[in-house]
């Protein structure tokens, strides 16, 4: 029997799921590492940690492959934002700045608030925020001259491990266009950016196509993967497009939503449109598909949060929900600004603090915990708003990600939405988008549209009605505080640095 391998290399682990053809999943395994965070707003891992952890997780799901079976193929989803800077010989210099580093807030905001800050972010589709590489880049230029200077590749964590396996310097369309440094219309780095950094075309890769196929490992690497040294490893794509790709969202009525420890909604286009507001990103899936969306800070993070530090870690998640359950829509009139680190789409301000408003005595842990999903659940949908006014209006939701085990979110979700909320069976949308484009690579598939046939919904949550009205009223509070309050997250941000 023919088998595929997906590979999803995430923040915190890396998943390898073993599929068969038609999208089954035979096995799957994952492998967590550190995120090293400080006080500083540093969050990096180590490079080398990822790449054992590519090894290991690949070894797990092929050691349950037969003698008779083939591995067809290995495709590959990533990480986006992250950064590493590497000497002559490819070895590291930094570890994985990732996209929850904020260290780079400084150059972000003076960037984005410059005359050539808006043109940048036409031209790239990509936030000027500490996420992005291009704002790492000139905080390692303006902080760290000496280490900026001694870097000789500048790459991010898929091209590392690629380069670890076969020895090539290259990077996917997808993930590089999600740098800041890539010219959307002109289809290449951006030689105006690159002379902005003070960096030459030669230290960044190679952009190939997702599509873009590699082999011919080592005996020593295969032996440790437990595959043939001639597997074909396929390069794939960036995680954001990777999961509309894996839940059959392909149209930009039919959004993907996935929360997890931060959370993300998207939408598919066929061409790189780019929002003039700067309020949503805009990045490739492959060379014709394109998703524009927004990525929030604010997930299962929160409510981690409030488990752990507030409810002084006496509960757990599900007691915490089950509690929820029983406060009527709108949390008795209590709302919560959820911007605990920061927040992205859709205000981009690395400064902006968390809040309960109308808090009272009347309110307990029950109301406090469905206040934090609501107030989640009000910050993606203020996302989707921007997103409509670009590509029109959503109609539909296809949910992944550990939030999905709640059923309570799932109806305040549809609640909030006025729209069906829809569970894909599945949930490994990353993995599974990575092995059809790696069948369309080996001409297994002609086109990637064929993932429908893969995708099954399990469930799906209908709005009710009768929750509209206080959910528009205290979604209309809840941005009315944001407009008032944005103003003073700079200073008290300040405050804190004291």
């Amino acid at each position: 029997m023919t088998y595929w391998i997906g590979v999803d290399i995430g923040t915190t682990a890396t998943k390898a799921v073993l599929f068969t053809a038609s999208g089954k999943v035979k096995a799957s395994h994952t492998i967590a590492y550190d995120l090293y965070r400080d006080s500083s707003g540093m969050a990096e891992e180590v490079p080398e940690d990822i790449f054992d952890a590519v090894i290991g997780t690949i070894r797990a799901v092929s050691d349950s492959l037969t003698v008779t079976d083939k591995l067809a193929g290995i495709g590959f989803s990533a990480q986006q934002h992250s950064l590493i800077g590497a000497a002559y010989d490819f070895r590291p210099l930094t570890r994985v700045i990732t996209w929850a580093d904020m260290r780079a807030n400084e150059e972000a905001t003076t960037l984005r608030n410059s005359e050539q800050g808006h043109a940048i972010f036409m031209r790239t589709g990509t936030p000027i925020q500490p996420m992005s590489p291009l704002a790492k880049l000139l905080w390692l230029k303006n902080k760290h001259p000496e280490r900026f200077q001694a870097v000789r590749y500048f790459m991010d964590i898929k091209t590392y491990v690629f380069n670890r396996l076969f020895g090539v310097y290259k990077l996917d369309l997808s993930l590089a266009s999600a740098t800041g440094l890539y010219h959307l219309e002109n289809q290449q780095w951006d030689y105006e950016i690159l002379d902005m950094l003070g960096i030459t075309r030669d230290k960044l890769p190679e952009i190939v196509s997702p599509y873009e196929i590699e082999s011919g490992l080592s005996l020593d690497d295969a032996q440790k993967m437990n595959i043939p040294p001639d597997t074909s490893f396929i390069w794939g794509a960036a995680d954001g497009p990777m999961s509309n790709l894996g839940v059959n969202a392909m149209q930009s009525s039919i959004a993907a939503l996935t929360i997890g420890t931060s959370g993300a909604i998207r939408v598919m286009i066929d061409q790189p449109l780019v929002d003039k507001k700067a309020r949503t990103f805009t990045y490739a899936l492959d060379e014709t598909h394109w998703v524009i969306g927004g990525a929030t800070n604010s997930g299962a993070s929160v409510l981690a949060w409030l488990k752990e530090q507030v409810f002084a870690d006496k509960l757990t998640l599900e007691e915490m929900t089950t509690m929820a359950e029983k406060v009527p829509p709108g949390s008795q009139g209590l709302i919560f600004h959820p911007y605990l680190g920061g927040e992205r789409a859709p205000i981009w301000d690395a400064t902006a603090t968390g809040a309960f408003f109308g808090l009272g005595y009347e309110h307990g842990q029950a109301e406090m915990a469905r206040a934090v999903i609501e107030g989640i659940t009000y910050n993606i949908h203020a996302i989707a708003y921007a997103l409509e006014e670009v590509v029109g209006e959503i109609k539909s939701i296809q949910a992944t990600g550990g939030f999905v085990n709640s059923e309570l979110w799932l109806q305040i979700l549809a609640d909030i939405f006025e729209m069906p909320i829809h569970i894909p069976e599945s949930q490994e949308a990353g993995c599974l988008g990575a092995i059809i484009l790696s069948q369309k690579a080996l001409g297994v598939i002609s086109d990637i549209d064929e993932v429908a046939k893969q995708v099954t919904t399990s469930t799906v949550y209908m709005p009710l009605p009768e929750h509209f009205s206080t959910y528009r009223e205290l979604e209309r509070l809840y941005t009315e505080l944001l407009a008032h309050y944005q103003t003073r997250y700079g200073k008290l941000s300040a405050f804190k640095k004291r």
